[in-house]
């Protein structure tokens, strides 16, 4: 029996994909239509299975921990890890498939998570599981940086946020349900039982993707990776991701943090925490919905408004951590003004990357947010062993969301500042 060659397995996998992706209508929504087509829905599946299998290790690290015979401690690395992988792979990946169709890059990356999911479920050991959760991640960037391109692409203009934050609600949804489902799975069945679940996601996600995302939906780059990468030397660009990695990180510096400071500062009981967090997944959803809606009417004044009102609810929460139902109603508030930030700062890194390069900025722009998250957990973890202490961290948090604010706002001074020196052309009336 002859083999083929690993060149060869590709070069059928990706005429395999090919073929999957021309299984849709090419036909889009009017841009005058008011809903949404369903092609944006089914990137919001993808996002929900994504979303979920991120974090649904929190909730396995003691069943985890056991059964591979690790430490606690070893089983947390399994969320670095896939951070790490988000923060590396999102710009390589991108680049990589940058050449190929949108679409088929949004279905090859379903299969890698699929895959990568179904590794996890049957990883004999903490070294196999950690690399399957690195290959899993891979997909997690470039599929929301795409994937954000794509949903742009798919509305009229004056729908890009609100598209956006569509696709996100997935990645919202799975803190709120996937998550505790995941967790309860695990309870029940074992901890292998989750990441099957989220392989079965994964499978129901590539198919709507294959039925619902029309096969034009963003054709391949003619570019070189050369000419991407140009979109780096924007300045605006540059700003944004900084302004996105500064102003997220104030977030994970409480959120990573919550658990002991609702029980040994706000003084709840254990058994209370999971019920307070879905108090926060509901304003998530709420405030990215809201953020999306704001940002399409007025971006600008949105993602400044929003950035502040962000460091806004951080500092104040400092003032109610000692108050019970003040603290449950700011982790409300805290997991709305989080979320409200998100779609205006997609939007603005894609709008300033307009053009060649616009694929590789937004997924950079995924990794921005992982990177704001493994800072501010640095910081918060700084400031509860070597700092001031444990209820520092909201108005801790509250300076670093205020530094993304003044980047965002220096970004749109500059832009102001160019547009004002652009020199008037008078012409001669005829």
């Amino acid at each position: 029996m002859v083999y083929p060659s690993s060149g060869g397995i590709y070069a059928q996998a990706i005429i395999v994909l090919r073929a999957i992706s021309t299984m849709s209508s090419t036909h889009t929504a009017p841009a005058s239509s008011k809903r949404f087509p369903p092609a944006l829905y089914a990137l919001t599946v993808g996002s929900f299975g994504i979303g979920t299998t991120e974090f649904v290790i929190m909730g396995l690290l003691l069943q985890v921990a056991a059964d591979l015979q690790v430490s606690i401690a070893a089983a947390g690395l399994l969320i670095s890890g896939y951070a790490l992988g988000v923060f590396f792979g999102a710009p390589l990946l991108t680049a990589a498939t940058g050449r190929l169709p949108r679409k088929l890059t949004l279905l090859a990356l379903m299969v890698v998570f699929t895959l990568g999911n179904l590794a996890c479920a049957l990883a004999p050991s903490y070294e196999l599981l950690m690399l399957a959760r690195v290959i899993t991640s891979l997909a997690h960037g470039t599929f929301f940086g795409v994937g954000a391109v794509v949903a742009t692409g798919l509305v009229a203009a004056d729908r890009r946020a609100s598209a956006i934050s569509i696709m996100f609600t997935g990645l919202t949804v799975a803190t709120l349900l996937g998550v505790p489902a995941g967790a309860w799975l695990g309870a029940q069945l074992g901890w292998r039982a989750s990441f099957w679940a989220v392989a079965v996601i994964g499978m129901l996600a590539t198919a709507v993707i294959a039925w619902w995302v029309p096969a034009d939906a963003g054709e391949r780059s003619t570019s070189s990776l050369r000419d991407d990468i140009k979109v780096l030397t924007r300045p605006q660009v540059l700003l944004g991701l900084l302004a996105t990695v500064l102003g997220f990180s104030g977030v994970f510096t409480v959120f990573t943090y919550i658990q002991p400071l609702l029980t040994q500062v706000t003084g709840f009981a254990d058994a209370a925490v999971s019920a307070i967090l879905l108090v926060f997944g509901v304003g998530m959803i709420t405030g990215n919905l809201l953020g999306g809606r704001l940002a399409d009417r007025h971006l600008v004044p949105t993602l400044l408004g929003s950035i502040a009102t962000l460091a806004l609810v951080l500092a104040a929460m400092s003032g109610v951590l000692h108050l019970p139902v003040a603290a449950v109603v700011f982790v409300g508030l805290l997991g709305m003004a989080a979320f409200a930030i998100v779609s205006p700062l997609q939007l603005r890194v894609l709008q300033k990357a307009e053009g060649v390069g616009q694929s590789l900025a937004s997924s950079l722009n995924i990794a921005a947010f992982n990177l704001g998250n493994a800072l501010g957990a640095w910081v918060g973890g700084v400031v509860i062993a070597q700092g001031p202490g444990m209820e520092a961290l909201p108005w801790v948090a509250a300076l670093l969301t205020a530094s993304g604010g003044l980047v965002a706002g220096l970004s749109v001074w500059l832009e102001r500042r160019q547009v004002l020196q652009r020199p008037v052309k008078v012409g001669l009336a005829a």
